[in-house]
């Protein structure tokens, strides 16, 4: 007890930390997105016929997106979800910038009764940081 009075602030660190390592494991036990790695996803994509949907605003796809990926931004994908309808059993791979608006877009969708939503982690970072092509 005296070490956490006279550490206070060491002890914080470590907590804050230690949360931050445990947060991904924990969302995914809670409910949050199931994430995918860039490897992962072009398996789904080319194996399992996955659809991927690029929740970036238009101006971001205009430099680059994965091939075939359609785009709805993340500020219309709650009134467009009408058009992923005939694909709520199919593999869906949410794409942004990151990989922060795709896991809240699969919540999204989750919420509607989507049943196999991925999260690429990482997203377009990830994407091209590992040389996988992009169309313009």
């Amino acid at each position: 007890m005296h070490f956490i009075q006279n550490n206070l602030l060491l002890v914080g660190l470590a907590v804050i930390s230690g949360t931050m390592l445990l947060w991904p494991l924990v969302s995914r036990f809670f409910g949050g997105a199931r994430q995918v790695d860039t490897l992962e996803a072009v398996r789904k994509i080319n194996h399992d016929d996955a659809l991927v949907i690029d929740v970036r605003e238009p101006a971001e796809v205009a430099q680059g997106k994965i091939a075939h990926a359609k785009l709805i931004p993340m500020g219309e994908l709650q009134k467009r979800i009408g058009e992923l309808e005939k694909h709520k059993t199919k593999p869906i791979i949410m794409v942004c910038r990151s990989g922060n608006r795709s896991a809240g877009a699969c919540g999204i969708l989750s919420k509607q009764g989507f049943t196999d939503v991925y999260n690429l982690a990482g997203g377009m970072i990830a994407w091209q940081q590992s040389n996988l092509p992009v169309e313009k």
